[in-house]
Formats: C-alpha cells, sequence, structure tokens
C-alpha cells in the first residue's frame, strides 16, 4: 500500500468508487417513496446512517493511502461489489420478498463484510504504527461487533416495528462506539483531500434530488406546471449547493488545515464524519418530497394542480431542508465557534412548516420553499460578510 502525502487529491479511483452510492442513495429515496409513512422513513434513515458509514470508512483510509495503487484499488472493487449487493436489498430490508435470499440477513452480512474488510485494510497499511494498531482493536471492540448483534437479530428473529427498534439501536452503538474510542491513532494527512471527498458525496445527494424528480415525471407528458415544478426544485437544490460550497465547505478546509494531529482528527470526526451526515439525509429526505410533488403536477388524471401534498411527504419536503439547515448552522459553530441565527431560524422554520404543507398547492409549496432558502441563504452570506474574519481558535478538548 503508498501512503498519501499532504497534498494528496481525490484520485479517480475514489469517483469511481463512489458510484455504487449513487445508487445506493437512490434506493433510499425509492424505499421512502414505495409506501410513505413516518416509520419507513425512520427506517430509511437508518438504512442511510448504515451506508454512511461504509462510505466514511473507506474516505479515511484514502486519505493515508493512495486508492489507485497497490492492493487498495482491489479492496475498493470488492466493496463496490458488496455495496452494490447491499443497495439490491435495500428495498427488502423491512418488507422481505417470499422468494429469493432474504434481504434483511444479505443486507447485514454485507454490511458486516464491509466493515471488516476497512479494518483489515487499514491493520495492514500500518504496520509500524502501535497506536493506530491499539484504535483499530478498540474500534473492533466497541462499534463493529457489538452492533451486528441487533442487526443480526432484527434481520433473522424479528420483522417490522421490532426490527426497526433494533437496527436504530445497533446504529447508535456503532456511532457511540466510534465517539468513546477517541482520536488517537487516526490520521488526517490532506485536509485538501478530505474535504473534497466529503464535498462530492454532497454532490452526490443533490444530484440524486434531481434524479427524483426526473423519475417522477417519467412517461409523463410535459406540461408548464410540470416545467414550473421543475425550474423550482431545481432552484432549491441550488440554494442548498451554494450554502456548502460557498460557506460551509471552504471555512471547514480551512480550520481543519490550521489544525494538526488529535485535534485535526476530533475536527474530521465531527464536522465530516458525524454532521456532514444530517445534510445528506436532509437532502434524501427533501428529495422523497420534490419526487411527490413532480409526480402529482404531472398525473392530471388523479391530481389537480391545487392538490397539496400530505402526511409524511408534505412533512419531508420541508422538513428535509430544515434538517439540512439545522446541520449546516452546527457545522459552521464547530468551524468557527459562533452562531448562525438565519440558519437555526430558516432550519426550524422548515421543520414546523411541514404542518403549512397541505394547505397550499404541491406546486407553490416547492416554490416557496426554494425561495425561503434562497433567502435564508443571501441572510446568512450578508451576516457573514460583515463580521470579521475568523481567527482559528484552538480546539476546546
Amino acid at each position: 500500500m503508498v501512503a498519501t502525502a499532504d497534498d494528496h487529491k481525490v484520485t479517480p479511483a475514489e469517483l469511481f468508487f463512489d458510484l455504487v452510492f449513487v445508487y445506493a442513495i437512490t434506493q433510499v429515496t425509492a424505499l421512502m417513496a414505495a409506501a410513505p409513512s413516518p416509520t419507513r422513513v425512520v427506517g430509511a434513515m437508518v438504512v442511510l446512517a448504515l451506508l454512511w458509514w461504509c462510505w466514511c470508512c473507506f474516505a479515511w483510509l484514502g486519505n493515508v493511502v493512495r486508492a489507485d495503487s497497490g492492493a487498495l484499488f482491489g479492496v475498493l472493487v470488492a466493496v463496490m461489489a458488496v455495496v452494490f449487493i447491499v443497495s439490491l436489498a435495500v428495498p427488502g430490508v423491512f418488507t422481505d420478498a417470499p422468494d429469493g435470499l432474504p434481504a434483511p440477513l444479505l443486507f447485514v452480512l454485507c454490511y458486516a463484510a464491509v466493515r471488516v474488510l476497512h479494518l483489515v485494510s487499514y491493520w495492514l497499511s500500518a504496520p509500524d504504527d502501535p497506536v493506530l494498531r491499539a484504535t483499530l482493536r478498540r474500534t473492533a471492540l466497541a462499534s463493529v461487533l457489538p452492533p451486528l448483534v441487533p442487526l443480526l437479530a432484527g434481520a433473522t428473529l424479528t420483522d417490522g416495528t421490532t426490527q426497526l427498534l433494533l437496527w436504530l439501536l445497533a446504529v447508535v452503538i456503532d456511532y457511540a462506539g466510534i465517539y468513546v474510542t477517541g482520536s488517537s491513532g487516526w490520521r488526517v494527512n490532506s485536509p485538501g483531500h478530505f474535504a473534497e471527498r466529503h464535498g462530492l458525496i454532497v454532490i452526490i445527494a443533490l444530484g440524486e434530488s434531481i434524479v427524483a424528480m426526473g423519475v417522477g415525471v417519467s412517461d409523463r407528458p410535459l406540461t408548464p406546471a410540470v416545467l414550473g415544478a421543475s425550474a423550482a426544485g431545481l432552484l432549491l437544490s441550488a440554494g442548498l449547493w451554494r450554502l456548502y460550497f460557498r460557506r460551509l465547505g471552504e471555512a471547514a478546509e480551512h480550520r481543519l488545515t490550521a489544525l494538526d494531529g488529535d485535534d485535526r482528527t476530533r475536527f474530521a470526526r465531527d464536522v465530516y464524519t458525524f454532521l456532514h451526515l444530517p445534510l445528506v439525509a436532509g437532502v434524501v429526505v427533501t428529495a422523497l418530497g420534490m419526487k411527490k410533488v413532480l409526480q402529482q403536477v404531472s398525473d392530471t388524471s388523479h391530481y389537480g394542480l391545487a392538490e397539496p401534498l400530505h402526511g409524511v411527504v408534505a412533512w419531508s419536503l420541508t422538513g428535509g431542508v430544515g434538517v439540512f439547515l439545522l446541520g449546516a448552522a452546527a457545522i459552521l459553530h464547530r468551524t468557527t465557534r459562533r452562531p448562525s441565527p438565519a440558519l437555526l431560524a430558516g432550519g426550524a422554520l422548515c421543520l414546523v412548516a411541514g404542518a403549512a404543507v397541505p394547505l397550499v398547492p404541491a406546486l407553490a409549496a416547492l416554490a416557496l420553499l426554494a425561495c425561503a432558502v434562497a433567502t435564508a441563504v443571501a441572510l446568512d452570506g450578508r451576516a457573514a460578510a460583515r463580521r470579521p474574519a475568523a481567527v482559528a481558535e484552538p480546539s476546546p478538548e
């Protein structure tokens, strides 16, 4: 395995690796859209959290070992094959079909295989680093093996709500295990590479939201309402893109570069591994609402133009954006130690605005949401421009 330098950039091998996660995120949206309900949305987020961990593992590994050289490329291809199987199993993880292999068990076994491949690859990448190897042992004991027990129990012994609760418990154990194992031993060799990798996964999520709109109007005639809804959805995605790449990404990368040692590792863990998940989850949930809006305005035989969204789909349209904005506010606070009132207020309003979505036509709700996001981003940008440049502060840890 070939070690990376501090100027390491994202390789084509890693871009190739990300392609399988494009499909995985699409499957998560499809899992929610097949039977929208609060339980199904929570289940989809549990699945997304497990998939996110699979992606994060190799984002960290690719920062210290080149993904396009030596044995690691072979490992990435093997992981792609396993994650593709995981993605194929996603639609049946909570409603397993009677024919074929059991989807829940297949999902869990493949997830376990990805985590084991990651630990083994990390172990082989640092034969002369006893601190890292000690951390890998703690990770295996605290964050890899314990979650497999509720995951396997949920996949083989139960179904429905009990399975969901067991899998949710597994996610909590997994994430808490990573936190308590500490930051000693992990390395972030190239801040630029690490920031770019996470920016690319945000792009993938935003791209999936656009694909979801296209799927919503497939085989439907193009009407002015369809074109208007498509434009509003694209404007919404553009607002989230601008917030991330003009406000979050640059500030976080500069802060990561300014730190070193365990302080850098802790910042990478908090801002990128933990706080980027709400960004991706928010986009995926919003994609469900956008998809349903396009379906309704294009299917005039069943819906009128004045038809609103209902139930969990109505909340998903604004609630997903609220999760994204609150996640963005948390990243900015961890990066600059300053609050962002515009993002906090916008996120809170979006979370509660789901109650008002059923009162207005679906197309109007999407257009108003796009304008609201553009306004929140503009206000936050103006407030940031009036502040003096942030000075790197010592980490509180």
